[in-house]
């Protein structure tokens, strides 16, 4: 589907390259995406926007920017209050948002893989459904992505005891500023060989690369412990201790005399 001016050449070579996307470039829709919540950071209308569906579309649209020096900015929900989603001139924002599909939720593993687009609280009910549970909780979870959450290295209340997303991506998806698609991290509990270019990511907001799956573990809910049993035997007092009692010294022979 395109949404454009006829006359406007990077919309309609872009709207060949995303066949399952979308690209806009009318006045409202550019003005639209052409910051995030942080309106008071600058920002300048873009080129184009683009709705990519497939980590392969997201490969194209920045292969696409970079053979002709346009730059790049990447988006999620755009709940952001730092303008790290905010457009410049001579520019294209891609944005994840249609991305929304859990592709795997593995209970005997314990983690979860989704595109970047997957709304934080809606991969919190996913995961819930199966037993498993999903701790970050960013103020903004209801609209926020797990993508987003990850280029932000979001927190939130959660954090404070169960720690921030940071500890909880195993590895993502990265198309990496030449359009190369690169798998990072592992789906294993353990994973501590090599270089850690997965938490690397974690917080680059965008500057390394377009985060277009993420796989996250996922522990158990954490259940209060209830009440101690209550029964006679618990509640049956300790046997008194033995007082200690001072040791004699062992009694000597007589040394004999000759």
């Amino acid at each position: 589907m395109i949404a454009m001016e006829p006359e406007n050449t990077v919309a309609a070579e872009l709207s060949l390259l995303v066949p399952n996307g979308t690209v806009l470039h009318d006045g409202p829709s550019l003005e639209k995406y052409s910051h995030d919540d942080a309106e008071w950071a600058p920002f300048a209308p873009p080129l184009a926007v683009v709705l990519a569906q497939t980590t392969q579309e997201v490969a194209a649209v920045v292969r696409y920017a970079g053979e002709r020096g346009i730059h790049v900015v990447p988006r999620g929900a755009g709940t952001g209050l730092s303008g790290g989603a905010n457009s410049m001139e001579n520019s294209i924002v891609i944005s994840l948002e249609l991305m929304t599909v859990v592709l795997e939720i593995n209970v005997a593993d314990g983690f979860a893989v989704a595109e970047a687009g997957v709304i934080n609280d809606s991969l919190r009910q996913a995961v819930a459904a199966k037993g498993l549970w999903y701790p970050p909780d960013p103020a903004s979870y209801k609209i926020s992505t797990i993508g987003g959450n990850a280029a932000t290295n979001a927190g939130g209340i959660c954090c404070v005891k169960y720690g921030v997303t940071r500890d909880y991506i195993l590895g993502m998806t990265v198309v990496l500023a030449d359009g190369e698609i690169v798998q990072l991290g592992h789906r294993t509990a353990k994973g501590v060989t090599g270089y850690d270019l997965t938490s690397l990511m974690v917080g680059s907001e965008g500057t390394l690369g377009i985060i277009t799956e993420v796989t996250v573990k996922l522990p158990a809910p954490h259940r209060s412990r209830g009440p101690e049993p209550s029964s006679a035997t618990s509640r049956r007092s300790p046997p008194p201790e033995t007082p200690l009692q001072p040791s004699r010294p062992p009694e000597l022979s007589p040394l004999p005399w000759n």
